[in-house]
């Protein structure tokens, strides 16, 4: 067909540009049933809560009898209780293959200020999240002025909260910690009036924190034993596999469980202007947080370990971000990430390759989002956490997002599993589904910012490290086919930079 003809390599902009011209680009028709089929999960997840809530509001009007209610619930019931089952095991498998999958001792420093980093900045956004939802207090606005009252009826129980952390992440049977946990519990002695007794008792929820320091050291040392570790690894890989495709399975079913639990939940609630006004301002309590760490806590963390305006760097991750914006997945936007990084920031490749690829465990907004969410659906309901409940929600929850799913909406699945951890209803998740759609759009910029700084900074404090690297490289004959060396000089002085591209 092309015999006798010359090829002529067009730009892609252009060779788009004039297929529109000539009538020869894809119809508008077909690229938007492109992007539906794409996005065909949130579709059906919203269709579901639109459908739910015009049934839940239709119904309302009705007198309907309680067991017609619960049948109306049921399928999203059925559907929490199976997130439920898989979660743990889920948790359990990608804490211990994560850690025991980071080869220390092979990536040295470069890994350990990249663990530390990521962890770091989880925690800030963490803590953020539970200050900003206790000062704004969404779940009940009218409590707001209770939660200092609340902290000073509490401050007995400081010691006996850090106590009972210690306690929590060392079970005493590993087994009993997947069903309870421990807590310091308070009663009214029978011997003086207005003295309090306390003793070390159990409750009903999962021990995360036990079970997240048991997987975590076992990884640890599963890594460290080169030759060992592998059949191990293979059985948790496989294991993993198997967990994924169920998880995968049951999600599909969220927009019917989501349409069931909304109509229940809208037919049973009796002020629904209250829950509206709460949504609306836990929505604000989340964006707010997103833009505060964005846009001012991220660039001073960057401008006190650099030492330079972050304007520069960020200006340059632009299109890197807009497209998790558009996308809502950091998966999507590593493509155009590591573009950015290789020839617009002439970032090291050996970074870049070290911490994108880890990046996956580094989920600065979806941690921000996760402990406000938990929060949030504690104060809806009216149930008072104590300050050793903060610190555990602290530690669990700067851990827990670490184990992320790429599965669509997966923070939600963490979200049930915390509510679960402080026993709070794991009902009222779905009403985030009604809104989790949009708040994604600007969580996931803020995940990919964590993983783009994370890399300057490494590579700002591993600077000796990555030179002898490269010299041992050169000293040994050996060039990474993925790096080469260029030589540009400074408008400032004059003097010659070699970047390794």
């Amino acid at each position: 067909m092309f015999q006798g003809q010359k090829m002529k390599r067009v730009p892609v902009d252009e060779a788009m540009a004039t297929d529109i011209e000539e009538g020869q680009g894809t119809p508008i028709k077909d690229r938007i049933l492109g992007e539906a089929k794409k996005q065909k999960f949130l579709i059906y997840t919203l269709l579901g809560v639109i459908i739910g809530g015009i049934l839940g509001c239709s119904l309302r009007s009705f007198e309907l009898e309680r067991d017609t209610i619960t049948v109306i619930s049921y399928p999203g019931e059925i559907f929490l209780r199976a997130l439920k089952l898989l979660i743990l095991p889920f948790v359990a498998t990608s804490l211990i293959i994560g850690t025991a999958s980071l080869n220390i001792q092979k990536n040295g420093k470069i890994a350990v200020r990249t663990i530390v980093y990521f962890t770091v900045t989880t925690f800030i956004n963490v803590a953020m999240g539970i200050i900003l939802v206790l000062l704004i207090h969404p779940g009940d606005p009218s409590r707001k002025a209770q939660v200092s009252k609340q902290f000073d009826s509490n401050q007995q129980d400081v010691l006996d909260g850090l106590l009972d952390i210690g306690r929590n992440l060392f079970p005493d049977n590993l087994f009993a910690a997947t069903m309870e946990s421990t807590y310091t519990k308070y009663t009214n002695s029978t011997k003086r009036i207005g003295m309090i007794d306390k003793k070390v008792d159990t409750r009903r929820g999962t021990n995360m924190l036990g079970i997240i320091c048991f997987c975590v050291m076992f990884g640890s040392v599963l890594g460290t034993m080169e030759g060992k570790k592998r059949a191990i690894l293979d059985l948790l890989n496989v294991t993993y596999d198997v967990l994924m495709r169920i998880l995968n399975a049951v999600i599909w079913f969220t927009p019917l469980a989501v349409g069931s639990i909304i109509c229940g939940k809208i037919i049973t609630i009796s002020d629904f202007g209250l829950v509206a006004s709460q949504l609306a301002l836990f929505t604000f309590t989340i964006l707010f947080g997103f833009a505060l760490y964005h846009f001012v806590i991220a660039q001073a963390i960057y401008y006190v370990l650099i030492g330079e305006s972050p304007l520069k760097y960020y200006l340059k991750l632009g299109p890197a971000l807009l497209t998790a914006f558009a996308t809502a997945s950091k998966a999507a936007s590593l493509p155009i990430t590591y573009k950015l990084m290789d020839e617009k920031l002439k970032m090291n490749p050996k970074v870049t390759r070290f911490v994108l690829p880890l990046g996956s465990v580094n989920m600065d907004g979806s941690s921000f989002y996760l402990v406000v969410a938990v929060i949030f659906i504690a104060q809806m309901n009216n149930i008072a956490l104590g300050v050793s409940d903060y610190f555990s929600l602290l530690i669990t929850a700067t851990f827990i997002s670490m184990s992320n799913a790429s599965i669509p909406s997966a923070i939600l699945v963490l979200v049930v599993m915390l509510c679960g951890f402080i026993n709070a209803p794991t009902t009222d998740v779905s009403l985030l589904y009604a809104i989790d759609w949009f708040l994604d759009r600007f969580r996931t910029p803020n995940n990919l910012l964590g993983d783009c700084y994370t890399i300057a900074v490494v590579q700002k404090l591993s600077t000796k490290e990555l030179a002898a690297a490269d010299m041992l490289e050169l000293n040994e004959g050996y060039v990474n086919p993925a790096m080469t060396v260029i030589t540009d000089k400074t408008e400032e002085n004059g003097t010659k930079n070699n970047h390794v591209v």
